[in-house]
């Protein structure tokens, strides 16, 4: 590390990693990247790793959209060598209730007015997606071919090269330990490396952010929520989408080398807890065993539990704090963080770097919960 920099970006999950990038492609020099232990090792290496665009509200719905077109070209965009693991088999979700399938249909026609290609489906066009879906209960479901899945691992290492041949500097193993300021503003940061002076820093550390931006007398309304997965068996094809109900808030894909990979929403008490439990697996087996009964006869590999940052509204929170200039949190993005990483780092470079941009940030600060302004989402797990 220097004795300085222009940016110090906390967090090196797919948010910080995309930040970095685009910071330096926008000719910011002198980035550093900070990771308390490896890439990947928090909120980005748990994730269920979809990609989707049938969003409820024109706003995700258009950040999804058009971080789908960057996952689809990400490998030539970050100059990565190895694939990203972008496979667009589709989201199948699914309506239990009449009150969602009229929800579905308010949300087809925000995405149609994006351009997005999404439609309705009946059970039985359902069933030809998915002949092994239950139909028992179903009112109708929503597809998009265009939505899927991508390695998250890999996604995240093509930013953080790409940016390292930019001159970014990335620290693993590093852990920040307080910050200093000046005047009201970022001076520097405190790491078990050694102090670095720091004209930005960008808070990106997921469920840990508010306790960063505490330290410079910050307050984020976000809080820790465990969520579980499992992965069974790689067994012969049988689905090639995404199969979700946020009514009954679960999702399954079948991987190219064949396992499944699911979770279904918990009810728990906020916490910083990474143990997966039996109670999940258990409640996970029987739901799923109901929707696709095909699920039975598979064995369960392993499972794993990882953190969503959750904000009051389930959006991100992105902003300047209040109590310090020039320090930045993007936190708050409630399971949803990898799906829009690259437009939002986008917008955060723009921001940075004073260049226009067709999304307004200030629609991401905090303030909003004083307002009353909320982003709300129908479209969630």
């Amino acid at each position: 590390m220097k004795k300085g920099y222009d940016v110090v970006i906390v967090g090196g999950g797919i948010v910080g990693c995309a930040t970095a990038f685009e910071l330096a492609k926008r000719g910011v020099k002198d980035i550093l990247l900070l990771e308390k232990r490896f890439l990947t090792a928090g909120a980005t290496g748990r994730c269920g790793a979809g990609i989707r665009q049938q969003w409820g509200s024109e706003l995700n719905a258009r950040i999804a959209l058009e971080s789908t077109r960057i996952f689809e070209e990400l490998e030539e965009y970050t100059g990565y060598e190895k694939s990203v693991g972008l496979h667009q088999g589709g989201y199948l979700l699914v309506a239990y209730t009449d009150k969602e399938w009229e929800q579905f249909q308010k949300n087809l026609e925000v995405q149609h007015r994006l351009g997005i290609d999404s439609c309705a489906l009946t059970p039985a066009e359902m069933k030809e997606k998915v002949p092994f879906l239950n139909l028992d209960g179903v009112r109708g479901g929503a597809f998009c071919q265009k939505d899927g899945h991508a390695d998250p691992f890999h996604c995240t290492q093509a930013y953080a090269m790409g940016a390292k041949r930019m001159g970014v500097d990335i620290e693993t193993y590093c852990e920040v330990t307080g910050f200093r300021t000046k005047g009201g503003a970022i001076a520097g940061v405190e790491t078990a490396k050694g102090y670095v002076e720091a004209k930005t820093v960008i808070n990106c550390a997921n469920t840990r952010a508010p306790e960063l931006a505490r330290l410079v007398g910050e307050e984020i309304p976000v809080h820790a929520e465990r969520h579980q997965a499992l992965v069974t068996e790689p067994v012969a094809p049988l689905i090639d989408c995404m199969v979700m109900a946020f009514s009954r808030s679960y999702y399954v894909q079948q991987t190219p080398h064949g396992s499944f990979v699911m979770g279904i929403g918990p009810k728990e008490a906020p916490s910083h807890n990474f143990q997966s439990s039996w109670q999940f697996l258990e409640h996970n087996c029987a739901v799923m065993c109901e929707a696709l009964p095909i699920l039975r006869k598979l064995r369960v590999v392993r499972q794993w539990a990882g953190q969503y940052d959750m904000s009051p509204d389930a959006n991100p929170i992105i902003g300047e704090a209040e109590s310090c200039r020039s320090f930045y949190t993007m936190c708050g993005f409630s399971g949803h963080g990898f799906m829009v990483s690259p437009r939002v780092a986008i917008m955060m470079a723009n921001h940075l770097t004073g260049q226009e941009d067709s999304l307004d940030i200030r629609r991401f600060s905090k303030k909003r919960f004083e307002t009353g302004e909320l982003l709300l989402e129908p479209a969630v797990v």
